[in-house]
């Protein structure tokens, strides 16, 4: 009866030696972690934009050391296009900044001048005002939602402001119109808002609203006029822009949520 547990023993010592050989043989479990695709953080992009703009209306005057000041009434300022580009950087998923150059084609400004003389009692003041923006502008992106980002911002620059084809229509007196133009630069900057929609990883559409202001815009020297020769001024320029634009972003990955949806965890024994 002993030497059959003996055996027995033996025997399963010998099975339980042949199971961790075996065992040994095995491969090791394998998990794959699969990662996810990195959410876009950063990155530098250009920008190219159009839109449509509305002005608010100038405040007119000339100024004369003969006649005084005399005020405009009933000032107006066409509508105009603009087109415009730039280059930015966007830190993180929040905030981005660029740098903008903006076209703005030329608009007739038209104002009304008390003139006792002239039929009517007003002479008509029309001339051509084209600028040229320079802004460094701020973003602050809101979130995501179905790849749209809305957006606030605002930005700082300068405005050349280019004023020509001066024109004053004196009833019964005659037409003057006045040769050459004059350009300054003024202080600009703007408030913005509006929506990205990232139709590629890289690049987006932009819809938005920009409020800018853009100072004033003065004449040539009026030399015909009193002994002063001074010019015609419109102050106050402001605008409207509705803008529409695309942006490409360099080095970006996809958002994950929007579109590659993470992976679940392989395991593979």
């Amino acid at each position: 009866m002993g030497k059959f547990f003996k055996r027995l023993s033996l025997a399963g010592v010998a099975v339980a030696i042949s199971t961790a050989g075996h065992a040994a043989d095995l491969p090791a479990p394998v998990i794959e972690h699969i990662p996810e695709v990195p959410v876009a953080a950063g990155g530098f992009y250009l920008r190219g934009d159009i839109g449509y703009k509305i002005y608010g209306d100038p405040s007119g005057s000339f100024s004369d050391s003969v006649i005084g000041t005399l005020r405009f009434e009933r000032e107006s300022l066409d509508d105009t296009w603009m087109v415009g580009v730039g280059v930015g950087y966007k830190f993180n998923n929040y905030l981005r900044t660029d740098l903008t150059i903006d076209y703005e084609a030329p608009a007739e400004v038209t104002g009304y001048a008390v003139c006792g003389a002239c039929t009517g009692g007003f002479s008509k003041e029309t001339a051509e005002i084209d600028v040229w923006t320079v802004m460094l502008n701020g973003y602050v992106d809101l979130g995501t939602w179905y790849n749209i980002t809305p957006y606030v911002g605002a930005g700082i620059g300068a405005a050349w402001v280019n004023t020509s084809d001066q024109v004053s229509v004196n009833p019964g007196f005659g037409t003057t119109s006045y040769d050459g133009s004059n350009a300054e630069w003024n202080f600009a900057w703007a408030l913005m808002a509006g929506a990205s929609y990232a139709f590629t990883p890289n690049w987006s559409l932009d819809a938005g609203y920009r409020y800018k202001d853009l100072g004033t815009a003065k004449t040539v020297r009026l030399h015909n006029v009193g002994t002063g020769g001074s010019r015609i001024e419109y102050e106050d320029l402001t605008a409207h822009e509705f803008r529409l634009g695309a942006r490409y972003t360099f080095n970006t990955a996809a958002p994950a949520p929007a579109f590659f949806p993470a992976q679940p965890i392989i395991s593979n024994f």
